[in-house]
C-alpha cells in the first residue's frame, strides 16, 4: 500500500462513523465505501486510484473551493462529515506524504457554513441527562456562542420532549442507557447520539467546563460541581471539542435558567397555536402563517433569532414584561426615530455568526470586512438610543459600547475589498508594516521594471518582437521567434525550444525575477501573519463583541414589536398578577391578515367567569376564537402589544390546548387514545393560574361515552379553577351553567338564512346554541344532495324519538329498499 493511502486508512479508522473528505491538492477526495456513498448521494463521477493492491480503490472528489456546498448536501441527508486538511506544503524531493489532520467534524448540530443555516433561527444541539425523577438539559449553538443549561422534573418521556420543543433541535446527545431515545426520535425525527457514561460523570464534566472557561469553579455562572446541569453541559462541551477540534472561542459563558421563569407550553400547544411553524406542511415555506411571521419585522438576523426565543419563551414576571412594554411603547410613539433606527440596523451584519466563523476554521477576510461594516453603524445607533427615556432603552444606552477602537483597528489594517482567500495577498493596507510596504513597492514596480528591461533588450538586439513572458514552470523568460534566433546575443541562455520560438533567460532577468517572485511570496506570507495578528486582537474582544451583538439584537426585537403594533393597530395591554383576562375587540393576529375579521370580547377570571362553555356550528369560529385568546395572552407576556382595542391580562403560568387529533398508527394509538392522552396531561399539570383551551372533547368515541367523559372533564377543570375555554357540540353540557359557579354559556350566532343554508356571523354572544347545523355545513362542503336529503330524514326521526335509534323507526333509503326487494 502506498504511503499516502496508508495515511488515509489510519485517519479513516479514527473517524469510522464519518465520511472522510481527504485533501489532495485542489480537491477533497473520498475513497472506498465513502466514495461509493458520496458518488450516489452527490451524483458525482466515481473513478479509481491505484493504492498498491491488485484492484483500484473507488474514488471521487470535489473541488476545494466548492466543498461547503457538498458538505451541506451530505449533512442534510444525515451523514457526519470529517474534513481532513493538509497541514503543510509538500517538501521538494520528499516522497513522504504531507502531514494531514482532521480539522473539523460537521454534523447537523455543529454546522457553521451560512449556506446550511436559517439566518433567523438558532441551530441548537441538545444534551440530555436523566437523574432520579428529573432531567438536566444543556443546549448550545456554536454559530452564535449561546450555551445554556437547566434542570426540570421529568418522570416520563413527554416532560423531556416538551422542554426540548422550545429549541427545535438539530441534533440530540444522550447517555448510552437513556430510556426515552425512541420517544425523542419519534417526536423530532432525530436519532439521538449515544455518548459514554463517563462523559456525564460530575467530576469529568466539571473539569471540562472549568478548563474551557479558565476558572477554578462555576459559581460565577450559577452552577455547582454536583449539579445535574453541570454533567449535561460538560458532556455537551466534550462532544463539541471533539468535533470542532477545540475551536470554541465563541463560547464564553454558560447561562443556567429555570423553567419557572417562563410561561410553560407543551409540544402540542406550540404546534396548535402555530407559534413558529404552520400546522399544514404546504404552508411551511411561508412563515407569515405563524405568530412569529406576523411579529417579525426585524432588520438583523440576530434580532430575528432573539425574537423567536421571546415567542418560544414568554415571561411570567410582571415587572420584566412591563419593562419590555414600555420600551416597545416608546418606539411606537416615535415613528420617525424608529424608521431611522431600522435603516441603521439594516446595515448591521450577523455579528454573532461572523465572530463564530472568525473564531473557527471557516472565517476569512470578507467576514472581517463585514464585521467592520457592522461596527461602523454602532455610534449612530447609540445616538438614536440617546433620545429615549424608557428604562430598558435607557439601560441599553448606558451600557452601549460602540467599539470605536476595534472598528478603527480593522479600518486601519484591512483593505477595502479583501479577497476571500487568506493566501492570495491583498489583505493589508499600506502603512501598517514597513517591511510589507517595501514588498508592495517591489510588486508594484516589478511590472515597470520588466517593461524597461524588455525595451532595453529590443534595442540591444534589434529584435522588435522580443517579449518577456511568465509561466509557473519556467518563471520569467525572453521569447524570440525562430526567424530571429540568429540575432540572439551570446549571453542569452536557452530555457526551452518550441515549434515557432525559443525561450531564453539572462542573469539580469533571473535576478529581477527572483526579486519579484520572492517579494510576492514574502508579501503573501507577511500579509497572512498580519491578518492573524488582527484576528487574534478581534477574538480577544469576543465578550465585548458578543455583548454588543446581544444588545443590538434586543434593540432590533423591540423595534420589531413596535413596528408590528403600529402597522397592525395593536393596543398596549395592562399586565398584572390577577386572575383576570379581559379582551375587548380581540382579533386573531394571523387570520386578520388574510381575510376580513370579526372582533370578539373575552372576560375570564378565577371565580365567577373561570370557564366559557362555547357551543355553535362547525365553521362558526369557535376554534379560531379560542386560539386568538391564547395568542393574545401569550403576546402580552412576551411584552408585545396585542390585536385588540383594550386588554387586561393577568399572567398565566401555563397554556394548554387540546385542539384536533389524529391517529398515531406507528405508535399503535387511535384518534381517541391520542385525545385522551393529551387530556390526561392537562388534568395532571394544569394549575389555577393556567389557561386551558379544549375543543370537542370526547368526539372520538360513542356519543354517550364521549358525553360522559366531556362532562366529567368539564367538572374537574371547573373545580380546579383554571381559566378555560371549552368548546363542544354536546348541548347537554350547557346545564353546567346552572350547576357549577363560574361556568358560563356562550355561542356563535348565525344570520338569517333559508332552511338549507347558514350565514356565519362569527360573533360570540351570551347563551347556548339551539342546534349544530351539521347538515347545512355538510352542504357547504359539497356533500351530494342525495346524502343530505337522507341525513335530514334520519335526523327528523331521531329528534322525534328523542335520539333513540331502532330499525323499525328509521325506514330504509330507497336505494337500500330496492336492493332488499331484489
Amino acid at each position: 500500500m502506498t504511503a499516502m493511502m496508508a495515511q488515509y486508512n489510519e485517519i479513516k479508522e479514527a473517524h469510522s462513523d464519518c465520511l472522510l473528505l481527504f485533501r489532495l491538492g485542489d480537491f477533497y477526495e473520498l475513497f472506498f465505501d465513502d466514495a461509493l456513498t458520496a458518488s450516489r448521494e452527490l451524483d458525482i463521477v466515481l473513478t479509481g486510484r491505484n493504492y498498491g493492491e491488485d484492484e483500484r480503490a473507488p474514488m471521487c472528489g470535489v473541488p476545494y473551493h466548492a466543498v461547503d456546498g457538498y458538505i451541506a448536501q451530505l449533512v442534510q441527508k444525515g451523514y457526519r462529515v470529517a474534513v481532513c486538511e493538509q497541514m503543510e506544503s509538500p517538501k521538494p524531493g520528499s516522497k513522504a506524504p504531507v502531514r494531514r489532520e482532521v480539522t473539523r467534524i460537521v454534523t447537523p448540530g455543529t454546522v457553521t457554513d451560512s449556506q446550511m443555516l436559517d439566518e433567523g433561527k438558532n441551530n441548537f444541539i441538545l444534551c440530555l441527562h436523566l437523574v432520579k425523577k428529573g432531567c438536566a438539559l444543556a443546549a448550545a449553538d456554536i454559530t452564535t456562542g449561546d450555551f445554556s443549561a437547566t434542570y426540570f422534573e421529568a418522570d416520563e418521556a413527554r416532560h423531556v420532549i416538551d422542554e426540548m420543543a422550545r429549541y427545535h433541535p438539530a441534533e440530540v446527545l444522550v447517555c448510552e442507557d437513556f430510556p426515552y431515545a425512541d420517544a425523542v426520535e419519534e417526536a423530532f425525527a432525530l436519532a439521538p447520539i449515544s455518548m459514554p457514561r463517563w462523559a456525564f460523570s460530575v467530576s469529568y464534566a466539571f473539569k471540562t467546563l472549568t478548563a474551557h472557561f479558565e476558572t477554578m469553579h462555576l459559581e460565577g455562572f450559577g452552577l455547582r460541581e454536583g449539579d445535574a446541569e453541570t454533567a449535561a453541559a460538560g458532556a455537551l462541551l466534550t462532544y463539541l471539542q471533539e468535533t470542532q477540534k477545540g475551536a470554541l472561542a465563541q463560547i464564553t459563558a454558560i447561562k443556567p435558567y429555570t423553567a419557572a421563569g417562563f410561561l410553560v407550553m407543551d409540544k402540542n400547544t406550540r404546534q396548535n397555536l402555530e407559534l413558529t411553524e404552520p400546522l399544514r406542511p404546504w404552508r411551511r415555506q411561508n412563515n407569515k402563517h405563524t405568530l412569529l411571521g406576523i411579529l417579525d419585522q426585524t432588520c438583523t438576523s440576530m434580532g430575528a433569532r432573539l425574537l423567536r426565543s421571546w415567542v418560544e419563551l414568554p415571561l411570567v414576571d410582571v415587572a420584566a414584561i412591563e419593562q419590555r412594554q414600555e420600551a416597545v411603547e416608546e418606539w411606537v410613539s416615535h415613528a420617525f426615530l424608529r424608521a431611522e433606527l431600522r435603516f441603521l440596523l439594516s446595515e448591521v451584519h450577523d455579528i454573532e455568526r461572523l465572530m463564530s466563523r472568525l473564531a473557527g476554521v471557516s472565517g476569512n477576510a470578507r467576514d472581517m470586512a463585514a464585521l467592520r461594516a457592522s461596527l461602523a453603524q454602532l455610534p449612530f445607533i447609540k445616538e438614536k438610543l440617546k433620545e429615549c427615556g424608557a428604562p430598558l432603552n435607557e439601560e441599553m444606552f448606558a451600557t452601549f459600547d460602540d467599539l470605536r477602537d476595534l472598528h478603527g483597528l480593522i479600518e486601519a489594517t484591512l483593505t477595502d475589498e479583501p479577497p476571500a482567500s487568506l493566501r492570495e495577498g491583498g489583505l493589508i493596507k499600506t502603512g501598517v508594516d514597513p517591511e510589507l510596504d517595501k514588498l508592495l513597492t517591489v510588486k508594484e514596480n516589478g511590472t515597470e521594471w520588466l517593461s524597461e528591461l524588455e525595451e532595453r533588450e529590443r534595442a540591444a538586439t534589434g529584435i522588435k518582437n522580443l517579449r518577456i513572458r511568465y509561466n509557473r514552470v519556467f518563471s520569467y523568460y525572453i521569447e524570440i521567434t525562430k526567424s530571429n534566433v540568429g540575432a540572439v546575443p551570446p549571453h542569452y541562455t536557452r530555457k526551452q525550444t518550441l515549434a515557432n520560438s525559443e525561450r531564453y533567460t539572462t542573469d539580469e532577468l533571473d535576478k529581477l525575477a527572483e526579486q519579484i517572485l520572492n517579494a510576492d511570496e514574502k508579501r503573501t506570507e507577511l500579509e497572512y501573519n498580519l491578518f492573524g495578528e488582527l484576528l487574534r486582537e478581534v477574538i480577544g474582544n469576543m465578550e465585548r463583541l458578543q455583548f454588543m451583538a446581544s444588545l443590538t439584537a434586543a434593540l432590533d426585537a423591540l423595534q420589531s414589536l413596535a413596528e408590528t403594533a403600529d402597522v397592525n393597530r395593536y393596543c398596549k395591554p395592562s399586565v398584572n398578577d390577577t386572575d383576570i383576562i379581559y379582551i375587548k375587540g380581540g382579533r386573531h393576529p394571523v387570520l386578520e391578515q388574510v381575510a376580513p375579521f370579526v372582533p370578539n370580547d373575552t372576560h375570564l377570571d378565577g371565580t365567577e367567569r373561570r370557564m366559557a362553555l362555547i357551543t355553535g356550528p362547525n365553521m362558526a369560529g369557535k376554534s379560531t376564537y379560542m386560539r386568538q385568546v391564547a395568542l393574545i395572552t401569550l403576546m402580552a407576556q412576551i411584552g408585545s402589544f396585542v390585536p385588540a382595542s383594550e386588554a387586561v391580562i393577568g399572567t398565566v403560568d401555563r397554556i394548554f390546548t387540546r385542539v384536533g387529533a389524529s391517529d398515531d398508527l406507528a405508535g399503535g394509538q387511535s384518534t381517541f387514545m391520542v385525545e385522551m392522552t393529551e387530556v390526561a396531561h392537562i388534568l395532571h399539570h394544569a394549575t389555577p393560574r393556567s389557561l386551558i383551551v379544549m375543543d370537542e372533547i370526547g368526539r372520538g368515541t360513542s356519543t354517550y361515552d364521549g358525553l360522559s367523559i366531556a362532562w366529567a372533564v368539564l367538572e374537574h377543570i371547573a373545580n380546579m379553577g383554571a381559566k378555560t375555554l371549552f368548546a363542544t357540540h354536546y348541548h347537554e353540557l350547557t346545564v353546567m351553567e346552572e350547576r357549577i359557579p363560574g361556568v358560563r354559556n356562550f355561542s356563535f350566532t348565525l344570520g338569517d338564512s333559508d332552511k338549507d343554508a347558514v350565514l356565519f356571523l362569527r360573533k360570540l354572544v351570551r347563551g347556548r346554541a339551539d342546534k349544530s347545523y351539521g347538515i347545512q355545513v355538510a352542504r357547504l362542503a359539497g356533500v351530494p344532495s342525495t346524502v343530505l336529503r337522507r341525513a335530514k330524514t334520519v335526523l327528523s326521526t331521531l329528534e322525534r324519538t328523542n335520539k333513540t335509534i331502532t330499525t323499525k323507526e328509521i325506514e330504509p333509503s330507497p336505494y337500500i329498499q330496492q336492493r332488499l326487494d331484489s
